[in-house]
């Protein structure tokens, strides 16, 4: 059996917690600065002109959705699969960009990072993913494990706060890492 399928619940909650905040706030953004969006996801060169409306209003609502759905527990199974798969979907995005040489195109990653384009796509951007990518099966793992009590809410709201401040931090450093490494060239 896979170690994540024996996780405390606590961790599972937090980690499920922190995911779909992440996931919220993303699609606010997004939706709330769907011009821009728009024009990020036309950046990317991936999809025919005619569908990025379509686009910029169907990827936010499947975040929503899935940032939802990771909160409540009938649902956590299809929510990380949901997730799972629009994290896949848009790193596979910015990896094929900077495989293609695009580097200076704005992620659109939205929520912490400020507003729809607040840092441009980079390898570091594809590892922060990754590793969402990689807590999302300790998020499905079965919490039935045992109940929960009282301090393990608190526990569940403390760590998914800490879980969200290491998300801010690495998305600010990644935001910033590009003007830092212009600063060290001059």
């Amino acid at each position: 059996m896979p170690p994540f399928m024996n996780a405390d619940p606590v961790l599972s909650h937090a980690m499920g917690a922190a995911l779909s905040v992440v996931f919220l706030t993303g699609a606010w953004q997004k939706l709330k600065e769907h011009e821009e969006f728009v024009a990020v996801l036309e950046n990317y060169r991936l999809l025919p002109a005619a569908t990025l409306n379509s686009m910029a209003w169907l990827l936010p609502l499947a975040e929503a959705l899935a940032g939802v759905l990771l909160l409540i527990e009938a649902t956590r199974l299809p929510a990380t699969l949901l997730a799972f798969a629009l994290m896949l979907l848009v790193t596979a995005g910015v990896a094929i960009n900077l495989l293609r040489g695009y580097s200076e195109i704005d992620c659109g990653c939205g929520g912490f990072s400020g507003g729809v384009s607040g840092q441009a796509i980079s390898w570091s951007l594809v590892v922060r993913n990754l590793v969402l990518i990689a807590a999302i099966p300790w998020i499905a793992a079965d919490s039935a494990a045992r109940n929960l009590v009282w301090i393990d809410y608190l526990t569940v709201a403390c760590t998914t706060l800490a879980l969200l401040g290491l998300y801010a931090l690495v998305s600010q450093l990644l935001a910033t890492q590009p003007r830092l490494g212009a600063l060290r060239n001059s």
